[in-house]
């Protein structure tokens, strides 16, 4: 099968965030007619795919999210010209079919290479498989490094930015609207914080001569009992996304300090940073084998797990990253040979890069 009709292929099997079992059961079902396959391990709806061992070069893993996003799209998984349309095409089935390509494809490269399909990334960071994975598959945590096929417009995507989720809560009275002195209206009492927010400036965060953007944002309002009554609860939900320089708990800090004691404060998901380590040699390979550009991620990836466990991790891919969550998603087909092109080129060139 084509890239094309690879893509077209995961795209026509619905696997929306927590609904991933039907695109696990044939991309399992696949790969194991392989006549050269080695025993998969699966967790759940996620699979490790080892695809070479024996080879005495570095220890390699692609991975992918079987998930998309829930998002309004119109029509079926088609393609226009040379853009496929479907929800995921762009974030990350367009990933997902290099690696169907790698793994039916020949496997002569000097290194050992697994492969990592994977459910939930979309959600939570405690609900992703990824994590149960990482956690129960040992020869997974051996591996030398991992690069993770998000949509990047075959860039080079270093590091990830790290994310904070925060429900900020305040507290009032509930009174008659008619008379509201005689209440506390917990939403009027966010007027100062929502101010301090708007005048908030992106603050740079470099690492390795790449700049990510702090960035501290109000993504969700709830409050109110009903139109005559004067709110006594105002909750709001703050999104701290901040660069590899940051620890978490300075991230935890800034928060606290934006909301000056004006609220309660309650951290609700918690993702790590990761470093971009530009200069390690199987990264640097990567960096010359083609890529359109090296840049900081400016997003959380699951490139976070692998650092936490002192493993070198990447993102690239071939999907278009503008139109990840987007209605009517799409991804340029043309992407598609350029991405597997550099990861072979990269993976035949490991054995030297790694010596």
């Amino acid at each position: 099968m084509s890239l094309q009709s690879d893509l077209l292929w995961l795209c026509s099997i619905p696997s929306l965030i927590g609904e991933e079992k039907a695109l696990c059961d044939a991309v399992e079902a696949r790969l194991l007619r392989r006549a050269s396959a080695l025993p998969i391990r699966r967790y759940g709806d996620s699979i490790v795919v080892p695809l070479r061992r024996g080879s005495g070069g570095p220890r390699v893993v692609l991975g992918g999210h079987f998930d998309v996003v829930r998002t309004e799209h119109e029509g079926v998984p088609r393609i226009e010209g040379d853009k496929l349309i479907a929800p995921g095409a762009a974030d990350m089935k367009s990933g997902l079919s290099l690696m169907l390509a790698l793994a039916e494809g020949p496997t002569a490269w000097p290194v050992d290479l697994t492969l990592v399909f994977y459910a939930r990334e979309e959600g939570p960071y405690a609900e992703n498989e990824l994590g149960p994975v990482l956690a129960a598959d040992e020869e997974l945590k051996k591996s030398d490094i991992a690069v993770m096929l998000e949509p990047s417009d075959n860039k080079l995507q270093l590091g990830c930015g790290g994310s904070i989720h925060a429900a900020v809560r305040f507290a009032g009275k509930t009174a008659h609207s008619a008379r509201p002195w005689q209440g506390e209206n917990a939403i009027h009492k966010s007027a100062a914080l929502l101010a301090r927010l708007g005048a908030l400036q992106p603050v740079s965060d470099e690492q390795d001569g790449l700049v990510w953007k702090n960035v501290i944002s109000a993504t969700m309002g709830a409050g109110g009992r009903a139109r005559n009554i004067i709110p006594d609860v105002f909750e709001l939900n703050l999104n701290h996304r901040f660069g590899p320089s940051t620890s978490v708990e300075q991230a935890r800090q800034n928060v606290l300090n934006l909301v000056a004691g004006d609220a309660a404060v309650e951290f609700v998901d918690i993702s790590p940073s990761a470093p971009p380590l530009r200069q390690h040699p199987l990264v640097a390979a990567l960096a010359d084998s083609g890529v359109l550009a090296v840049e900081p991620k400016q997003a959380w990836t699951d490139v976070a797990r692998f650092a936490e466990l002192g493993i070198p991790a990447v993102n690239f891919g071939p999907g278009v990253q503008a139109q990840a969550h987007q209605k009517n998603e799409w991804t340029l087909l043309s992407q598609l040979d350029v991405g597997l092109s550099v990861l072979e080129r990269w993976l035949g060139r490991l054995g030297s890069a790694s010596a």
